[in-house]
């Protein structure tokens, strides 16, 4: 991705990179130690994306979209809430109600009614501010010289046993949910397809 950022220029087709990695921990640029409770074996990478630590793994759709977004006209703010609504989208396609948090990038979901219509609950408990609420999606970008990379990652169906190990995104105590666990049936390419499509929209011209 850097290396492509680095090499583009004013004419370059933007692109989209979907995967799927390995099992790993990825570190934020400004990610703290602590915040990795216990490793393990799973290797812990530094990137240069923004963020804290989070977890990539087997049946979660991992979606690049590699951008010039002066030409698109997109500050990083706007850029954030299109990656956002892509996501809050494609939740919405298999019926999940995705919510932002103010101040915590990403997509969210009411563990108690994942299908229903209402907000997260408020005010939230400062002694325990995660209660009833589970990350489904975090972001992380990078946006040099006016492009981005790095990207977005939609849980689907995968161990998410090693989110316990860490603090994800920097936060203690938030849970973390893929499509399966809150009962919708679909699989990694589906679910990419569906993604690749919202992010097509919401990133063109």
């Amino acid at each position: 991705m850097r290396a492509f950022t680095d090499a583009r220029n004013a004419e370059t087709p933007d692109e989209l990179w979907l995967c799927e990695h390995p099992p790993v921990f990825t570190q934020g640029i400004a990610g703290k130690a602590e915040h990795v409770l216990d490793a393990g074996a799973v290797p812990v990478v530094q990137t240069n994306r923004g963020g804290q630590v989070t977890y990539h793994g087997p049946g979660q759709v991992i979606a690049y979209p590699l951008v010039d977004l002066r030409r698109l006209g997109l500050h990083a703010k706007e850029y954030v809430f299109r990656l956002e609504q892509a996501l809050l989208k494609t939740l919405e396609a298999h019926g999940v109600t995705g919510h932002r948090v103010a101040g915590a990038p990403g997509v969210y979901v009411n563990l108690a009614d994942p299908f229903g219509h209402g907000t997260l609950p408020e005010p939230r408990d400062a002694r325990d501010p995660w209660r009833c609420i589970g990350k489904i999606a975090a972001l992380g970008i990078k946006i040099s010289r006016g492009c981005s990379y790095h990207g977005a990652a939609l849980n689907v169906a995968m161990d998410l046993s090693p989110f316990a190990r860490i603090n994800p995104c920097g936060y203690a105590g938030l849970a973390t949910v893929d499509l399966s666990t809150i009962g919708v049936v679909t699989d990694w390419d589906a679910a990419a397809d569906s993604l690749a499509a919202r992010l097509a929209n919401y990133l063109s011209p």
